[in-house]
């Protein structure tokens, strides 16, 4: 299996077992609005063998959608719950990432999550890099997992 259905795998995997929602991968080849708009990000990094970022770029409905689902509760803004469920996504992801590039003996150590949120903002990469982009959907919309890794 290469590394996008891994990635895909995992998602629909913290999705059903975590989220209470299912998710299937997208349409290949779709990109993300650029600038994002109305989004929030959940971004990790990761450093050692491996260098690069992993996010997850979500509409603010998904996310709100996705928050709600997560904590059991009504979710009507982006709040702090919103940025911690975001946080605690791509976190998840991150860990199961950081598993699938160290089977081959990698070490890959992970940075704490952060948020980005905003009415319009981009989201590139200062060097060189490999993108994985994957789309994915929810009943709630469209939303998509970036993986930048140095080449």
């Amino acid at each position: 299996m290469e590394l996008p259905e891994k990635i895909i795998a995992a998602m629909q995997e913290i999705f059903s077992t975590m989220v209470m929602m299912e998710v299937e991968a997208g349409e290949p080849g779709q990109i993300p609005p650029s600038p994002l708009v109305e989004s929030i990000s959940g971004v990790i990094g990761l450093a050692g063998t491996h260098k690069g970022v992993l996010a997850i770029h979500l509409p603010n409905r998904v996310a709100m959608a996705i928050t709600g689902s997560f904590l059991g509760m009504e979710v009507d803004e982006i709040n702090g719950d919103v940025e911690d469920a975001v946080g605690e996504l791509a976190n998840m992801l991150g860990g199961n990432v950081k598993s699938i590039l160290s089977e081959k003996g990698r070490d890959i150590d992970l940075s704490l999550p952060t948020t980005i949120s905003g009415r319009e903002y981009g989201f590139q990469s200062a060097r060189e890099v490999e993108k994985i982009l994957l789309p994915f959907v929810c009943a709630e919309g469209n939303f998509f997992v970036e993986l930048q890794l140095e080449r």
